[in-house]
């Protein structure tokens, strides 16, 4: 029998139910969302149950109250297929009155026109990420994220990590889909996010909303992406790539459709930019920063090996960032956490500005390398530098000063260096 590792959504999945009467848990297909629900759903069902599909389905045409009678908490798993029980959720919830009642999970978003109400109030939602190196228990979690911002005391000096660089390449190459952890050989673990990728090209991305896509233009769009990927490439950069060839000249129209099919199914999540009064608006860059949610969909685009990327550590830093992205994501999510990243046509940048709820933010580098880390930690001293000379100006509305400047790297000591940035090893951090 397959184990299942614990993932941090699981608390946060808990803590919802308490206080709604259905959660949605939406992310990229096989990241372990339906996994993750069965853990407290006292009942399923799976619209996508080739026995069962067709009753469910007349079932909700015709009174799909019928479907939600199982004991509660009653998963249903791929309800995007069926909109029409989201407003019988949505009454059931309120006729019952009670916390706890039903979870939704779905791999890809809904045209909204098919609903009739929000669900503000009464549905919660959860947005979950393939696993962190911390939940696919690869990093040794030895320092705490949301600590480091709770404990101004927190000694972080000396905790380890024990993945070495070619460990990293493995990791971000093989993803963190549940189902590579179990298959039998590194090989086997690497062929799923390419047959992934191929499987979003071949069938999701036509079949999210029955327009037909062409799969040759979705893998070069993903290719591009991955060739631009932690980058603020502008579209048209991005389109040209596509177009390079001369077999795909799209325009813009039908490559943003493709883009928005791929953001439907949780793939694409660019990050966008962080604008603080520190400099002049057109100094500060507000192109959206290419993002996937997870960096093996990029190297399996790509199209290299791991052993490829060891001797491309230029590319592999790229990748690195986005696995920074992710596992950061995964650690603050009952924070109701946010990522943008910072950089100005003077060369000034913080890769990640990691956003907390309550208005904590910490500025992030990443840097694979020690010989980075002191451009790294200049980077966000002087950002820091310029928040703090604009908060002597502008007395009445300052901004609030970083509560945490950090280096994330791939070494294997984590430390807090004189000027107080600490550097902190990926493969060592948890939530």
């Amino acid at each position: 029998m397959v184990s299942y590792y614990k993932r941090t959504s699981d608390r946060v999945l808990r803590e919802l139910l308490e206080a709604f009467g259905a959660v949605l848990i939406e992310g990229p297909k096989w990241c372990g969302k339906t996994t993750t629900a069965s853990q407290v759903a006292k009942s399923i069902i799976k619209m996508q149950d080739t026995d069962m599909r067709a009753e469910y389905l007349a079932t909700a045409q015709s009174k799909p109250s019928l479907l939600l009678r199982g004991e509660s908490p009653l998963l249903i798993d791929e309800w995007q297929d069926v909109p029409i029980l989201w407003d019988a959720i949505r009454t059931q919830v309120d006729e019952r009155g009670l916390p706890g009642q039903f979870i939704l999970t779905g791999s890809n978003t809904v045209d909204k026109s098919e609903i009739l109400h929000s669900g503000t109030g009464r549905i919660a939602k959860l947005r979950m990420l393939p696993m962190s190196l911390w939940e696919s228990r690869e990093s040794t979690g030895e320092v705490s994220l949301q600590r480091l911002f709770d404990d101004a005391d927190y000694d972080i000096d000396g905790k380890r990590s024990i993945l070495s660089i070619e460990g990293l390449i493995f990791a971000a190459s093989r993803g963190g889909w549940p189902a590579s952890l179990f298959a039998r050989s590194e090989k086997a673990q690497l062929m799923i996010a390419k047959n992934y990728v191929r499987s979003l090209c071949d069938e999701d991305i036509s079949r999210i909303d029955g327009k037909q896509r062409d799969s040759k233009i979705a893998e070069s769009l993903l290719k591009s992406y991955a060739r631009n990927i932690s980058t603020i490439a502008q579209k048209k950069t991005l389109l040209s790539d596509v177009s390079g060839t001369g077999e795909y000249a799209l325009s813009k129209d039908t490559f943003t459709d493709y883009e928005r099919a791929f953001e439907r199914l949780f793939i694409i999540q660019n990050i966008d930019a962080w604008s603080p009064a520190v400099r002049s608006k057109t100094a500060i860059r507000s192109t959206p920063k290419r993002s996937f949610c997870d960096p093996s969909i990029a190297v399996a685009s790509l199209g290299v090996s791991p052993e490829a990327m060891s001797v491309q550590l230029k590319t592999f830093g790229f990748i690195f960032e986005q696995m920074c992205i992710r596992d950061l994501r995964a650690y603050t999510m009952d924070l109701n956490s946010h990522v943008s990243y910072y950089r100005d046509r003077y060369g000034l940048e913080a890769d990640i500005v990691l956003h907390l709820q309550d208005g904590r933010y910490a500025l992030i580098e990443c840097k694979l390398g020690s010989r980075e880390i002191d451009e790294g930690a200049e980077h966000l001293l002087e950002l820091d530098r310029l928040i703090k000379e604009n908060n002597k100006q502008e007395v009445q509305v300052p901004l609030r000063e970083p509560d945490l400047l950090i280096i994330l790297t791939g070494g294997q000591m984590a430390y807090t260096r004189p000027d107080g940035v600490k550097v902190i090893p990926l493969a060592c951090l948890k939530e």
